[in-house]
C-alpha cells in the first residue's frame, strides 16, 4: 500500500496536517517520537480557545479529533530514515517498519540547546523560559534576567520590558554587544552584566538568585534564556533541500521545498519555536497543498 502523505511529527503542525488531509479523505500515516520540544511547560498560551492548555492536554485532544478519521493511521514510533523511490518516497522507523507515500511532509520541529548553566533544567518551564509571548505575562512585573550570548540580546531586552521594567541583562561573557546598544539599555534603566554566569538558584521551580563566576549573586524572580537551535531531524539536509539563511529548511507558501514531493511545515521550515498557534496554522496551509498537488496528478 502506498500513503497518500507520511507525516514525520506529531507536534501542532503535524496534527493540524493530518487533520486536515483526514477530512480530505486522503490515506496519512502520521508518525510521532512522542518527545515534545514543550514538554517541560506547564501551559501553552496564545492560541484562542486553549489560552493556558498544558501540552499534555493540547495532544490528548488533537489526537482524539485527529483519529476520528479513519484514512488517518498512527505510529507510535520515530522516523530514522527517509529514502526516494520511483513511487515518491519510502519512510523507515526505529521498529523497521517501511511506509511507502507519494508526499512526505516533515513536522519535526527543532530542538533547543541551553547555555550550560548549573541549576538551569529544574527551573525551566516553572520560572525560566525561552518566549517571553508564551510566558511573559506569567512574569510580568518581576525582577527578571535575560540570558543570552547572541547578538539579539539588545532586541530582546527592548521587547522584556512591556512585561517589566526591572530587569538585568547577562552577555555570559559571549554576546556581541556594541556600545551605542550597550549605553541605550542603560539608558532605559537596564544594568548589562559581562561576567558569565555560573549557576540559577532557586527551591520549587522559582527562581531566587543567578550566581556569577566571580561570586556574587543577584536577587531575580524569573527570567528567559536565549537558546541556540538544531534541527530535530536530519532528513531535510539527507535529502538535499535548499537552505535558508538562517538554516531553516527552504520552502514555498506552500510548505513545498526543493526536492518535488517533500513539504516542511513548522518550527522546521522557520528554524525557531514559533507559537502553537503559528505551527498549526502551517500544518494545515501545507496540508492543503498536499492535497491540491494530489489532487493535480490524479486528475489535472
Amino acid at each position: 500500500m502506498i500513503y497518500d502523505c507520511v507525516i514525520i511529527g506529531g507536534g501542532p503542525a503535524g496534527l493540524n496536517a493530518a487533520l486536515v488531509l483526514g477530512r480530505a479523505r486522503r490515506r496519512v500515516a502520521l508518525l510521532d517520537s512522542n518527545r515534545p520540544r514543550n514538554a517541560v511547560t506547564h501551559a501553552s498560551h496564545g492560541f484562542i480557545t486553549r489560552d493556558g492548555v498544558s501540552p499534555a492536554e493540547f495532544r490528548r485532544i488533537a489526537y482524539e479529533e485527529v483519529r476520528r478519521y479513519p484514512s488517518v493511521e498512527y505510529w507510535s514510533s520515530e522516523a530514522v530514515e527517509v529514502n526516494r523511490t520511483d513511487s515518491g518516497f519510502e519512510v523507515a522507523d526505529s521498529s523497521g517498519l517501511r511506509l511507502q507515500a507519494r508526499k512526505v511532509i516533515l513536522a519535526t520541529g527543532v530542538k533547543e540547546i541551553f547555555p550550560e548553566i548549573e541549576g538551569f533544567y529544574p527551573l525551566y518551564g516553572k520560572s525560566l523560559f525561552s518566549c517571553p509571548y508564551c510566558d511573559g505575562w506569567e512574569l510580568q512585573d518581576r525582577p527578571l534576567v535575560l540570558v543570552s550570548e547572541y547578538s539579539s540580546v539588545y532586541h530582546m531586552a527592548k521587547l522584556l520590558l512591556n512585561w517589566s521594567k526591572d530587569l538585568i541583562v547577562c552577555t555570559n561573557g559571549k554576546a556581541p554587544l556594541p556600545e551605542p546598544d550597550r549605553e541605550r539599555l542603560h539608558a532605559l534603566g537596564i544594568a548589562v552584566m559581562d561576567e558569565p554566569v555560573a549557576a540559577f538558584i532557586g527551591r520549587h521551580g522559582r527562581l531566587e538568585q543567578v550566581r556569577f563566576a566571580d561570586g556574587s549573586l543577584i536577587p531575580r524572580a524569573g527570567g528567559f534564556v536565549t537558546p541556540r537551535f538544531v534541527e530535530s531531524a536530519p532528513f531535510g539536509e539527507q535529502l538535499g533541500c535548499a537552505r535558508t539563511e538562517s538554516g531553516g529548511i527552504k520552502t514555498d507558501q506552500g510548505g513545498r521545498t526543493s526536492i518535488p514531493g517533500f513539504y516542511a511545515a513548522g518550527d522546521a521550515s522557520y528554524f525557531a519555536p514559533s507559537q502553537v498557534v503559528f505551527a498549526a496554522a502551517d500544518g494545515s496551509r501545507t496540508a492543503i497543498s498536499v492535497n491540491m498537488d494530489l489532487t493535480e496528478e490524479d486528475y489535472g
